[in-house]
Order: C-alpha cells, then structure tokens, then sequence
C-alpha cells in the first residue's frame, strides 16, 4: 500500500519544490536588482526554510520539547507560506510576461524588474495583509427564519453557530476568546459547532488548555457539535470527545436529541466516517426513521453535500460548514462547483439550508473573499 503512494508523493514532492523554486528565483532576481546582492546561498536557505516549514512542522508537532515548540512555529510560518505560494503563482507569471514586454520596448531591464516587482510585491503584501484582517476579524451574520411547525411551549429559538474553527498550532485561545466574546453578546438560547473544532492534530489544543477557553462558551439549551474531516484526520476521535464531554459539550455520532421536549438536534457523522469509522455514517432516512417528524428538525451535517436527501427527508434546518468559501480567492470558483451550495443560505422544498465559510482557517490564516464568521439564527416556530 505505502509503495503504491511513492510515485504520487515524489511527483507532489517534485511540483512542490519547482513552484518554491519559481517563486524564489522571482524574489532574488528583484531582490539583488534592487541591492545588487551577489551571494544567493543566505537568500536561497531562507526560502528554503520557508517552503518546506509547514511540512517540518507537522511531521514534528508530535515531537517533545523542545523540538515541538520548533515544529509549531514552523507550521505558523510555513501556514503563511502557503498563501505567498498561491498568490506568488497568480502574480509573477503576468510581473514576468510584463518584464518582458517592457524590455522590447527597450526599458532597460533593470528598471522593468525594479518598477514591475515593486508592483507585485506592494500588490502581494497587501492580499497579504487584508487576507489576514478578515480571518482575524470575525463577523456575524444573521438569518431570520420561520420553520412552520410547532415547538412544544418554544415559539423563538435563537442559535449560534460557528463551524470550522480549527483549533492547532495557528487559531488559538486569542482568536477563540473572540468567539467567546460574540456569543456573549449574542446571547444565543443554543450553541452549535458543525464540525472541524480542531485542526489536524488535538495536541495544541490540550497543550494549550484551550478548553479552559471553550468552556466559557454558555447557552441555556446546551452546546452541540458533530465531527468533521479533520476531527478524523487527527485521529483522536475518543479523546476529542473526551474533551468536549468535560466543558459540558456534547458531540453527537450519527445521533439524535430531544430538547425540552420542543424540537431535535441530529448530529451526523462526517463524510470522512464512510472511510475512517469501521461503523460508517447513516443515511438520513435512517438516522431520522425513529423521530416524530412534527416536531422541528435542526440537523448539522459538516460537509454539505447531502442537502437533496435532508430536503426529501423533511430536514426542517441544515447547518453545515467544510467549504471554508475556498477561503482564498480565486478558490471559491472550485468550491462553488463541487458544492450545490458552497456558502450563503438556501431554501429548498421546505428545508433551510445554510453553509458557513467558518469562524476559523485552515493553513493560512489568510481570506480574501470570504469572512472569518459567526452565524445568528434566529427561528420563529409558527405551525
């Protein structure tokens, strides 16, 4: 099995190290045109580092210290890493061809390469930094829904929602206290956290007690959350859970839950489940088949790419996240094919339907194009 993947890897390996390369042959060449530098190797080192950082850093977070306080600083760095890649790979092929056309209208090259890489680095340090002000400055969106069923004595029901907060190396107890400080000023009557509270691994998030800081998160009705990949991804699912059980929240597997005997909570398993659980994931029709289907539905579903079966199956409220809204753009034009609805809100048949692009970030704590995000649902029952 593990042979079968050496071709795969060496060839990532090899596309990997040419795109770093690219990028850094940009850098130097306007770097020593600008300071006529002449010894590349300090230069070259640093990008180096720079490139394969994340991957250090993820094979070492496992590491005692203080090997593993390297490893987390060079995942944060290499995170960072990954947007320059993307938007190095989307500007200096077009600063590259400008350099060109420049020079056979007889622009001495020097000053083509001076002005057009001012250009593009003014222009990627600025997605850089706007990037960064949008995953670090949440804000809160707000739907107002009516679900025309009757809740027990509950006639307004107010949710907070945050999805994919990716607790690790990179989002922390900082930028978690801002959760926490939305939702107490929100004043939700119910908390829910449809799937990918930590990242790729639960070390970070024990290390750093950041259940100390989730465990401020209050709602009367109880706080819920369900699975998503990278819960499985980690691989500490038990102990995940564990965790969550001891702040009072309450992951459901492929469960449903009653509250005040008003309206259910269906939690599903991830999509990743169909692969990683030995016992998969249900179906809708059979998670549901017990439920008395007159009361309210609210189910969360981390991955939305079932909203076809939660609509037939009268799904009265499906909340889901994964999409991140391809978090950096031009990404969301992948994710808005793949996915029916990638993010915003959505009626179908009778079932509202809302993808968030997630409170948190995964690798670069970068977003342009989408928000750091906190969704308020605020539901009116009204058979």
């Amino acid at each position: 099995m593990k042979a079968r993947f050496i071709p795969v890897i060496t060839v990532f390996l090899l596309v990997f190290g040419l795109v770093n390369w690219y990028i850094g042959w940009n850098g130097w060449v306007y770097l020593s045109t600008l300071f006529d530098l002449g010894n590349a190797w300090p230069y070259g080192i640093i990008v180096g580092i720079l490139s394969f950082a994340w991957l250090a850093g993820r094979f070492g977070q496992h590491s005692d210290s203080p090997v593993r306080q390297v490893a987390y600083f060079l995942k944060y760095i290499g995170s960072y890493w990954f947007a320059v890649m993307e938007y190095g790979l989307l500007i200096l092929p077009l600063a590259d061809l400008a350099v060109w056309l420049l020079t056979l209208a007889s622009v001495p090259y020097n000053t083509a390469v001076a002005s057009v890489g001012t250009i593009a680095f003014v222009l990627l340090a600025s997605i850089l930094i706007r990037g960064a002000w949008n995953a670090w400055t949440p804000i809160v969106r707000h739907y107002d829904l009516t679900i025309p069923k009757q809740a027990g004595a509950i006639r307004k029901l107010r949710i907070g929602v945050a999805s994919d907060i990716h607790l690790g190396t990179v989002v922390g107890n900082k930028h978690l206290g801002r959760l926490v400080s939305h939702m107490e000023e929100m004043k939700p009557d119910l908390i829910l956290l449809p799937g990918d509270v930590i990242d790729d691994s639960i070390d970070p998030f024990i290390r750093r007690n950041m259940a100390a800081t989730m465990s401020k998160l209050k709602a009367p009705l109880g706080i819920y959350a369900v699975l998503g990949n990278h819960e499985y991804i980690g691989g500490h699912i038990q102990e995940y859970i564990a965790q969550m059980n001891a702040i009072g929240i309450r992951v459901l597997l492929d469960e449903n839950i009653l509250v005040q005997d008003s309206f259910y909570i269906v939690g599903r398993k991830d999509l990743a489940a169909r692969h990683s659980d030995p016992e998969g994931r249900l179906p809708i029709s059979e998670l549901i088949a017990d439920l008395d289907k007159a009361r309210p539905l609210i189910m969360m579903d981390h991955q939305p790419s079932d909203l076809e079966q939660a609509s037939v199956n009268g799904i009265d409220l499906s909340l889901s996240g994964h999409t991140h809204r391809g978090q950096m753009a031009p990404n969301h034009l992948i994710t808005r094919r793949i996915f029916e609805l990638d993010w915003g809100y959505k009626l179908k048949g009778s079932l509202h339907a809302i993808v968030s692009s997630g409170f948190g970030s995964w690798g670069p704590p970068i977003r342009l194009g989408s928000r750091s995000e906190i969704i308020q649902i605020d539901l009116t029952f009204q058979p």
